[in-house]
């Protein structure tokens, strides 16, 4: 095949215009000398002057034998010619000369009879230096061997991008043989790359002779089709010796392996990067439902497309779990995340909802075992067993749930639950690596819900300690109506010691007491407890305010030095009055119809427990219609505004038109109060009636439940 044809040019289209001279003849230099019958030389080309060193004027007429083969040689060049002349065939061989300047060298010659139009005979020699011709036959079997050899994809392709030859590793490559190859455009060849980047990217190197490097590309191959693959491919210009622009030569290079290693790499770095995250998103705080969130929220989707969690009912209710094979089992379910919105999430329970699941069902079968449940591929039986019934199964069905994964929540060598985790979106399926990184996240996450929970009994229980300490229906007194709160703290660590009471004195007085224990949880309630009881045993005494207050101070001092904040008021309908006694407490408010409620000005005190400090009772007036409000520092306290702000904030909601004492309790609470306030809070709203009211009026305020 000559250098056209192998470059995919017709041979028999006549040219516009004489091509440049080049290739592989041009490399070997071919001279040519023709002889006739004699053996004389009649032609004598340029390239015969090169080799031999002799020129036309000096070789032409010359018989050949003398003037280039050394005597010894000479009878046999002789009998060769004679063959040859006579019609013996031609010869070809490798054969000393003389040249010009007297050294014998080898060439390789190549010699034929030629008879023209009058039938004379000629004889045609062809000859090139043979360093020369082994050179270049090294050359190309090297180059043969190399291309055919390689584990590296090669092709070549013509100036118009069509294939001229490919070699074994790339017929592997593509499934294709080399004949299949020929005469293909380059998409159709290389069909794993992305086909216009591809032909752009040869073109620029036709243009401008720049080769384009490890060009990295990731596809599927012909014979591969299900694994992902990757290929380093480049680009680079083939030109001929004199500079002819012959096509584009592109080479395939494997790099599957070292991509996936690297793959690999960057998972696992996203891996570390995801427990290490989850260390610092989850367990922020001790409420339950909010650890359930957190561990969902880090699981999508860097794990999973859609992350539940449920835990035992039997464990929120401080029962033992239940043992495998005992049936059908009870969760609560709190938590639900998902990456993006799918029907899976309708599938799912919703947060707090109770479901039961049969034990055949995949996440019984989790927290019965206390092993992870791993199902790469589901199919529709798998859905039935992964989903709470078989309307669910078919919404995960249409959500296109491929791949699932429940792995227990244990925390103390107890199971508490699972995370349930569901694949629609990523393609690939769960793995053992998957389950490693959700069992660490599992495990950090179940510590921190077993935390939770034991936080929450443990406040549940100082909870109803101090509930029940505090009074469930405060005695109707007369010429008083009276409304009371107390609202524990919403993100606190523990409950507090606030507490308020309303206690019968002698005659129609009543002693109105609000106070605030420092510290919190069950010690805290406890001693609340003990003052609130120890402050109604000296109430019945009928003792002052400010005795009342100094007998208190001396009993918290026993109570390992607790301290405590308190404001006793004894109110006596008769005389219309309030007798005021504080320690250390916020200032009540009193309020007069028609007027601007304000701060009573009472002597601060020092709290109870800091031990021989005096106090002093203020008498205040509190006719019917007027209001004393009562309340602790949880309800204006906050970490963000002054106390003064917060007090202003209070008068202005108390100064707006008068509403019934319990929508005044709900809407002090509504609107100073926030979801994550960390102290709890007791209000007490007394309002000074008529000792003639009949008692129906004067009961009309609703009771609230503590």
């Amino acid at each position: 095949m000559s250098e056209a044809e192998f470059f995919g040019e017709d041979p028999g289209r006549t040219p516009a215009a004489p091509s440049e001279p080049g290739g592989l003849l041009d490399v070997l230099n071919v001279a040519a000398v023709v002889l006739d019958a004699d053996g004389r030389i009649v032609l004598w080309s340029p390239q015969a002057k090169q080799l031999f060193g002799y020129t036309a004027d000096e070789a032409l007429g010359q018989y050949a034998g003398p003037l280039l083969v050394h005597e010894q040689h000479l009878e046999l060049v002789i009998k060769l010619f004679d063959q040859v002349m006579g019609g013996g065939g031609s010869w070809a061989g490798v054969f000393p000369f003389r040249h010009k300047d007297g050294s014998m060298r080898l060439a390789e010659f190549r010699n034929m009879r030629l008879e023209d139009e009058r039938r004379d005979i000629f004889a045609l020699g062809l000859a090139t230096d043979q360093a020369t011709l082994r050179g270049v036959e090294r050359d190309l079997a090297l180059s043969t061997r190399l291309v055919s050899q390689s584990p590296v994809g090669l092709a070549v392709m013509d100036r118009e991008l069509r294939c001229v030859t490919v070699n074994p590793a790339l017929e592997r490559i593509n499934g294709l043989s080399a004949d299949e190859h020929a005469g293909r455009p380059a998409r159709d060849v290389l069909p794993f790359l992305d086909a216009e980047a591809a032909e752009s990217a040869m073109r620029e190197v036709l243009a401008t002779g720049n080769p384009i490097l490890d060009r990295f590309v990731v596809g599927r191959s012909a014979t591969d089709s299900e694994e992902e693959q990757a290929w380093s491919v480049s680009n680079y210009r083939l030109d001929a010796p004199n500079g002819k622009v012959l096509g584009v030569a592109t080479s395939v290079v494997d790099v599957t392996e070292r991509h996936r290693a690297t793959t690999e790499a960057a998972q696992a770095r996203r891996r570390l990067a995801l427990v290490a995250d989850a260390s610092l998103r989850i367990g922020t705080t001790l409420d339950l439902g909010q650890t359930a969130r957190e561990l969902a929220e880090v699981s999508v989707p860097e794990l999973a497309d859609v992350a539940a969690v449920d835990v035992l009912d039997s464990i929120l209710n401080s029962r033992s779990t239940a043992e495998p094979g005992n049936g059908p089992t009870l969760f609560r379910a709190l938590a639900v995340s998902p990456s993006c919105p799918t029907e899976a999430v309708r599938a799912a329970d919703r947060p707090g909802d109770l479901a039961t699941y049969d034990a055949d069902r995949a996440v019984t079968e989790c927290v019965t075992s206390g092993r992870p449940v791993l199902v790469s591929h589901t199919d529709s039986d798998d859905l039935l067993r992964i989903a709470r019934s078989s309307d669910a199964a078919e919404l995960l069905a249409r959500a296109g749930l491929h791949s699932y994964l429940a792995v227990p929540l244990i925390a103390r060598g107890e199971v508490l639950g699972a995370l349930d985790l569901k694949r629609t979106q990523n393609p690939l399926p769960f793995d053992e690596d998957d389950v490693v990184l959700a069992g660490e996240l599992a495990a950090r996450a179940a510590v921190c819900i077993d935390n939770a929970r034991w936080y929450q009994r443990a406040r549940d229980t100082a909870l109803t300690l101090q509930r029940s300490l505090l009074p469930h229906k405060p005695p109707h007194q007369p010429g008083l109506e009276v409304a009371h709160r107390y609202q524990p703290a919403q993100a606190a660590s523990e409950v507090g010691g606030d507490w308020y009471d309303v206690i019968p004195l002698s005659g129609t007085k009543t002693a109105l007491v609000v106070g605030d224990v420092m510290g919190s949880g069950l010690s805290a309630a406890a001693t609340m407890g003990q003052l609130r009881t120890a402050t109604r045993t000296l109430a019945d005494l009928d003792l002052d305010p400010a005795s009342v207050l100094r007998h208190l101070d001396h009993i918290t001092e026993s109570l390992e030095q607790d301290i405590a904040t308190c404001v006793y008021a004894v109110y006596d309908p008769h005389r219309a009055q309030c007798r005021i006694s504080n320690a250390g407490h916020l200032p009540p408010v009193l309020l007069h119809p028609g007027r601007a409620p304000r701060l009573l000005d009472l002597p601060a005190g020092s709290p109870l427990g800091v031990g021989g400090v005096t106090f002093s009772t203020t008498t205040v007036p509190l006719e019917p219609g007027d209001q004393l409000i009562l309340y602790t520092d949880g309800l204006v306290e906050t970490r963000d505004q002054a106390i003064d702000e917060r007090l202003d904030a209070l008068l202005a909601l108390l100064a707006e038109p008068q509403r019934s004492l319990e929508e005044t309790c709900d809407g002090l609470l509504f609107a100073l109060r926030h979801p994550d306030n960390h102290d709890d809070v007791a209000l007490l709203i007394a309002r000074a009636r008529s000792c003639s009211a009949s008692g129906t009026e004067a009961a009309s305020g609703a009771e609230a439940a503590p």
